[in-house]
């Protein structure tokens, strides 16, 4: 897939600003949104995020984006989709056991977010279990309405 945004990723800083942006319009659009009605707001924004994510982050789709609390970095991007870190196949360069030639989504996440004042520390979080349902939703939707951690899959962060 070709990126033609792809630079954008490194300067981590400016789209986490703009994160904070999007995510403030979009909880004060979420009456609106509820008003129209989410599944009719999504025929809009599905289109528009599968267009922009996707070319500047190489975005997978999944609904339930990390991207802040990843250094602006899609972990879905990994070969092993991969979302809590990387896996013990990171060779010495920081590239990929699976790809060699592409570098370590999790190397390039870690070292993004270190750029990131104000959402760089949520690397350390762990993110919850995929929920492969919301594949092909919109994300801001699932975010918006809960749905992308309300997923009815059981897990326990602590353990």
């Amino acid at each position: 897939m070709i990126r033609p945004l792809a630079f954008l990723q490194n300067h981590p800083h400016c789209l986490e600003r703009v994160y904070r942006f999007t995510l403030a319009v979009f909880r004060r659009a979420r009456p609106l949104l509820a008003r129209v009605g989410y599944d009719r707001a999504a025929r809009v924004l599905v289109p528009v995020e599968r267009l922009t994510k996707g070319a500047i982050f190489g975005c997978q789709m999944c609904g339930q984006c990390t991207l802040h609390a990843t250094g602006m970095t899609c972990p879905m991007t990994c070969p092993k989709n991969l979302r809590n870190g990387p896996c013990g196949g990171v060779r010495a360069n920081g590239h990929c056991e699976v790809i060699p030639e592409m570098p370590c989504v999790w190397v390039q996440a870690y070292e993004r977010s270190r750029h990131m004042p104000l959402y760089g520390h949520e690397i350390l979080l762990i993110q919850p279990p995929l929920d492969r349902r919301l594949a092909d939703t919109s994300a801001w939707i699932n975010a918006i309405t809960g749905r992308a951690e309300d997923t009815g899959i059981v897990w326990n962060a602590d353990d």
